[in-house]
C-alpha cells in the first residue's frame, strides 16, 4: 500500500536542497550569469558545514552537551563562507576576467566536487571509522529538531511542523526573492542588467556590482540547499558521492519554473516527489520496473524543456543576456 503520510514529508525534505539550489541560481540568472557551477558549490557548502561541525564536535569534551546555538551557528557560517569564496571565485572569472560561463561553471562544479571528496576522505581518515563515512549525528539532531508541536497534533503535525529550520527559511527565502525581484527597485535594476546591460549602465546602473551581489548571494543560498542535504535530509552523514545529482536537477528546475523562485517551492516539491517515487511504490522483485520510476524526474525535465521552447512568451524566456560577458567599451 501507497503510504502518503510518509510520503509527503519525504518528498518535502528531498525538495528543499532543489529548491534552495535553484531559487540560488534564479537569482544568478537574474542577472545575467549562468552559473553551471550550483553542483560544485551546493557541494562545497555542504562540506563546509560539515568541517565546522566536525571541528565543534570535536571541541566538545567527552561526556558534555553541545551547545544548540553553537551546534547550528558554525556550521551555518562554515557553509555561507563555502559557498560564498565559490560565487566570488566565478564572479572574478567571469565578470572581472570575462572568461566563458559554460566553462568556468562546469571546472567549479569539477573543483567542488572534488574539494568535497577530498576532505570528506580526510575527515573520514581522522575519526577512524571502518565505512566511507562520517557521522554528525548530534550536529543533525540540533538541525533537524521539529517546530512544537510537531508530535502532539498527530497527521497534522507530521505533514506540516516536522521538518527543521532550514526547510522553512528555504521556503521564506524563495518567496522572499521572488517578491524582490517583482516589486522593489532592487529587482527592477537587477532584472535590466540581465536583459540589457549596456541600456543598465547607460541609465546608470552599476552593472558589476549588481552581477557580483546577485551571483554571491545565490551561491549561498545554494549552498544551503547542500548543508540542508546532510545535515537534515541524510541525518548528519557525509559519504563521498552521495549527494547524487541534485544539483544539476536544480539548475533545471530554473528553466522549469520560469524563472521565478515563488513558482520553484511548488515544482521542488514536485520533483522531490518524483525523486524518491520509486522508493514508495512497491515493484516487488522486478528491478526493471523501479529504474524506470527513477527516470521520472528527467523524463518531466525533457518534456518541459520541449514545452518551453515551442512558446513564445516573453515572460518564459531566460534573460537576453544570459551567459554573455558584458564589455563596457562596445556599448
Amino acid at each position: 500500500m501507497f503510504d502518503l503520510v510518509a510520503f509527503i514529508p519525504r518528498a518535502i525534505m528531498q525538495s528543499i536542497p532543489l529548491l534552495m539550489g535553484s531559487t540560488g541560481e534564479t537569482l544568478t540568472e537574474k542577472s545575467g550569469n549562468l552559473n553551471l557551477g550550483i553542483p560544485g558549490i551546493m557541494y562545497v557548502g555542504a562540506m563546509s558545514g560539515v568541517i565546522g561541525a566536525f571541528l565543534y564536535e570535536q571541541s566538545v569534551p567527552d561526556g558534555a552537551g553541545l551547545n544548540s546555538f553553537l551546534a547550528i551557528c558554525i556550521p551555518l557560517v562554515f557553509s555561507l563562507i563555502g559557498s560564498l569564496l565559490m560565487g566570488l571565485l566565478f564572479c572574478f572569472l567571469t565578470v572581472t576576467l570575462r572568461a566563458n560561463q559554460n566553462v568556468t561553471g562546469l571546472a567549479m562544479t569539477t573543483f567542488g566536487v572534488g574539494f568535497g571528496n577530498f576532505f570528506g576522505g580526510s575527515l573520514i581518515k581522522l575519526t577512524g571509522s571502518d565505512v566511507p563515512s562520517i557521522a554528525l549525528s548530534a550536529t543533525s539532531a540540533c538541525f533537524s529538531r521539529p517546530l512544537p508541536g510537531a508530535s502532539t497534533t498527530g497527521v497534522f503535525g507530521k505533514l506540516f511542523l516536522s521538518y527543521g529550520f532550514l526547510a522553512y527559511a528555504g521556503i521564506v527565502i524563495a518567496f522572499i526573492c521572488a517578491y524582490v525581484l517583482r516589486h522593489t527597485r532592487v529587482g527592477l535594476q537587477l532584472r535590466a542588467v540581465g536583459e540589457s546591460p549596456a541600456t543598465a549602465d547607460a541609465a546608470g546602473i552599476n552593472v558589476t556590482k549588481y552581477k557580483y551581489a546577485a551571483t554571491c548571494i545565490g551561491s549561498m543560498i545554494a549552498g544551503l540547499g547542500g548543508l540542508y542535504y546532510v545535515m537534515d535530509y541524510a541525518a548528519g552523514v557525509w559519504s563521498n558521492d552521495g549527494f547524487g545529482d541534485r544539483g544539476w536537477l536544480a539548475i533545471a528546475l530554473v528553466i522549469f519554473t520560469v524563472w521565478r523562485p515563488n513558482i520553484g517551492v511548488f515544482a521542488s516539491m514536485l520533483f522531490g516527489s518524483l525523486y524518491i517515487l520509486y522508493l514508495f511504490i512497491p515493484t516487488g522483485t522486478n528491478l526493471a520496473i523501479k529504474e524506470i520510476y527513477k527516470m521520472l524526474p528527467y523524463v518531466v525535465t525533457i518534456f518541459v524543456l520541449i514545452i518551453i521552447s515551442m512558446r513564445n512568451r516573453r515572460e518564459s524566456q531566460p534573460p537576453k543576456s544570459l551567459g554573455l560577458p558584458y564589455f563596457r567599451e562596445e556599448r
